[in-house]
């Protein structure tokens, strides 16, 4: 059997198909799974997974209509089943995946949305469940596909090389990183796409936070984030004015995790990083507003959710409208009134628990 796997939506999303990928294989242990990225860093996700056959990237957005439509028609025929990672509820996805031409297509049938993103197109459907975490909807429909039922749900994969390793032990020694040491990451940025970055904790809260962290817990704090985050991070380094304090710059997705590996605990906003963290098994302090926690919560890792709860959480669902607040007091009140006690409260209580 060959099967295409369609990862397309984001970083986090694909970590979080990784445990029903390794039901897959598991089941199917000769079968070719082919995993198709936009995004490069998705795709490193994959490159050392065991259960994977290979990576297939192409940027959709890049490289325009013509050269997409002529790409995915190069898989007609070759693949007898594809996935559609969820979450993925976009018209776009759906068109590729039913262009690809395999004879199963599964996909999820979304709560909200659906018909207007062209569901129907997918012929194996599992009913959406707000009450389910990502990593259990994607295990679903594996199993519908397969005709079975799995007993277990595994922790989320991301393999590291020796040269990922590495790196991490030689910029740990060049900042002075011991083993005594409370090391504690920050990830303060998060997806910007679709007003998502309303979903950040304010960076005077991080750096408010970190403060707190270095002068009562002497902890050293490693700020992460991607390229773009770059600003972001520079910004929070110049408000805490430490030598407690280093930004995290590496090459690749890989690298970072393996730096991400020696924190003793790692405080993010709901990101990608925060599952890369899941996958890495830290302790994981997650700051989440408007995002169903059911979904995306830490998978399977010792973590401590903080949010406020508000009766109106959570207001972000999976379709392709943009995070709306729709309170007339304070907008994004989840995150805007989630204070650094609240937070710092919860590390200390990791940390002491």
């Amino acid at each position: 059997m060959k099967i295409l796997v369609l990862a397309l939506s984001g970083i986090g999303d694909a970590l979080l198909f990784t445990p029903a990928l390794k039901l897959l294989r598991k089941e199917l242990p000769h079968s070719t799974i082919d995993i198709l990225v936009m995004i490069k860093s998705a795709g490193e996700i994959y490159e050392k997974n065991p259960d994977t056959s290979s990576v297939i990237y192409f940027d959709f957005i890049k490289e325009g209509f013509i050269s997409s439509l002529k790409f995915i028609l190069s898989l007609r025929k070759k693949y007898d089943a594809s996935i559609s990672v969820y979450p993925s509820n976009r018209k776009e996805y759906n068109i590729i995946n039913f262009l690809a031409g395999a004879k199963k297509r599964a996909g999820i049938k979304y709560l909200r949305s659906d018909n207007r993103n062209l569901g129907f197109l997918n012929n194996i459907r599992v009913k959406e469940n707000d009450s389910a975490h990502n990593v259990q909807t994607n295990i679903k429909l594996v199993e519908k596909l397969l005709n079975k039922d799995f007993a277990e749900e595994p922790s989320l994969e991301f393999p590291l090389s020796k040269a990922n390793e590495s790196f991490s032990a030689e910029y740990l020694k060049s900042i002075t990183i011991s083993e005594a040491d409370l090391v504690i990451g920050f990830h303060p940025g998060c997806a910007t796409l679709k007003n998502h970055i309303k979903r950040r904790w304010e960076p005077e809260k991080f750096a408010a936070l970190a403060k707190l962290l270095i002068e009562n817990e002497k902890a050293k704090i490693l700020l992460f984030g991607g390229q773009d985050e770059e600003g972001l991070k520079e910004n929070i380094f110049t408000k805490i004015n430490s030598p407690g304090v280093f930004i995290v710059k590496a090459k690749s997705l890989p690298d970072s995790a393996a730096v991400m590996k020696r924190c003793n605990l790692f405080i993010t906003n709901d990101s990608s990083l925060m599952h890369v963290a899941s996958a890495l098994q830290l302790n994981v302090i997650a700051i989440i507003g408007p995002t169903n926690t059911n979904f995306i919560h830490p998978w399977k890792t010792e973590h401590k959710i903080a949010t406020l709860s508000l009766e109106c959480s959570p207001c972000f669902f999976y379709s392709p409208k943009p995070l709306k607040c729709y309170r007339d007091d304070v907008l994004y009140k989840c995150i805007k009134e989630l204070t650094v006690e609240m937070v710092y409260n919860a590390v200390v209580e990791n940390l002491r628990g």
